[in-house]
C-alpha cells in the first residue's frame, strides 16, 4: 500500500501551531500515515520525544518502520492517553499534542476496510478490525428507527428516515454486506442530480462515526488532556465536520473564559483566582487556503484549532 498517496491536511500550519521545543515531549494522537509525526521529529533535538498513538493496525505497521530512538508507537485509542502514560512510565508532562480527526487515504483506498462508497468491498468501517462489530453486522441487526436516528444524529442526513426505510426493505430480502449494496440503496432515495457531494457521503460518515464511537472518544480525550499538558503546552486539533468541530470549539471556549464570580462568598482573593482563572489560551483557528483545497480537495472542510495551557 502506497502511503505517499496521503497528503496531511494543514501540515505546515499544524507544525507551526505546536511551537515545538527541541527537547520537548510530544504526542501524535492519530498517527495515520505518519505525515505529522515525521515533521515533528524533524523539529526535535536529540533529547526530544514523540509518542504516536493509533488504533488502526495498518497505521501501527507503518509506524514500526520508523527507526528513531526518539519515537515510540502505541496501539490503542487516544482516549486512553492517561493509561498509556502509566503503562509507558511517562513521567514528564506533554509539551504538545496533535489530533487529526480525518480519514487517511490508505483507509479510504483499501477495499477490505469498507470506508468508501466508491470502492466495493466488505461493509466493515472499523478503525480497529479486531474490536467491536462491523457496519454490516450493525445494519443487519437493527431496525429502521435506530438506523434513521444514527443517520440523522451523526450524519445530519435530511433523508434519514427514507434511507432507513429503504435499507429495511432491502435487508428483509437479502443481508447488506458490501459498500456497493449500501451505496446503491441510498442512491435510490437520493440522486446525484444537483448535489456537490456523493449521495452516500453523509450516511457513510454517520455509520463510521457511530461504529467507532468517534465523538465519545474525542469528548473523553478532552476531559483528560489538561492534566497531561505541560505549562505552555499546546493542543492542536484538525476536525473535518461540524459535530467534531463543535465539541473542540466548546471545549476551548469553556476553558479559555472566566465564569462570573458569585457575590458574598467567604473565600480569599487567592482562592478566587485559583478557582476562576483561565485554563487555556486560544492560539488560532485556521482554514485551508484555496491552493491547498485545489491540490487536496478533501481538505475543504478542515478546521485547525490550537490552544495553550496557561
Amino acid at each position: 500500500m502506497n502511503t505517499k498517496l496521503h497528503k496531511s491536511v494543514l501540515l505546515k500550519e499544524t507544525i507551526q501551531s505546536l511551537n515545538i521545543k527541541k527537547n520537548g515531549t510530544y504526542i501524535d494522537g492519530t498517527f495515520g500515515s505518519g505525515g505529522h509525526s515525521l515533521n515533528i521529529l524533524n523539529k526535535l533535538g536529540p533529547k526530544g520525544k514523540l509518542y504516536a498513538i493509533d488504533r488502526d493496525l495498518e497505521a501501527v505497521k507503518i509506524a514500526k518502520k520508523i527507526s528513531d530512538p526518539r519515537f515510540h508507537i502505541i496501539h490503542g485509542n487516544f482516549s486512553n492517553i492517561d493509561l498509556f502514560f502509566k503503562k509507558n512510565k511517562i513521567k514528564k508532562k506533554i509539551d504538545g499534542i496533535i489530533l487529526d480527526l480525518g480519514m487517511s487515504t490508505m483507509q479510504l483506498m483499501s477495499k477490505n476496510r469498507g470506508f468508501s462508497f466508491k470502492i466495493n468491498g466488505p461493509l466493515d468501517m472499523r478503525m480497529n478490525q479486531k474490536q467491536g462489530i462491523s457496519a454490516a453486522q450493525w445494519i443487519n441487526s437493527n431496525n429502521k428507527k435506530t438506523i434513521a436516528n444514527i443517520l440523522k444524529t451523526f450524519g445530519e442526513e435530511r433523508f434519514a428516515k427514507k434511507i432507513a426505510k429503504k435499507i429495511e426493505l432491502y435487508k428483509n430480502i437479502k443481508p447488506i454486506t458490501t459498500t456497493e449494496q449500501l451505496s446503491k440503496i441510498i442512491m435510490k432515495v437520493k440522486t446525484k442530480k444537483n448535489q456537490k457531494k456523493h449521495p452516500a457521503t453523509k450516511s457513510f460518515q454517520a455509520i463510521r462515526i457511530f461504529i467507532n464511537q468517534e465523538l465519545q472518544e474525542l469528548q473523553i480525550f478532552l476531559k483528560k488532556i489538561l492534566n497531561i499538558l505541560n505549562k505552555k503546552g499546546r493542543i492542536s486539533i484538525i476536525s473535518f465536520h461540524s459535530l467534531e468541530d463543535k465539541i473542540v470549539k466548546q471545549f476551548m471556549l469553556k476553558n479559555s473564559s472566566i465564569n462570573d464570580i458569585p457575590m458574598g462568598i467567604p473565600i480569599s482573593e487567592k482562592q478566587i483566582k485559583n478557582m476562576y482563572q483561565k485554563k487555556i489560551k486560544i492560539i488560532n483557528r485556521i482554514f485551508p487556503n484555496i491552493i491547498e483545497i485545489l491540490n487536496n480537495p478533501k481538505s475543504r472542510s478542515a478546521i485547525l484549532r490550537t490552544a495553550e495551557l496557561q
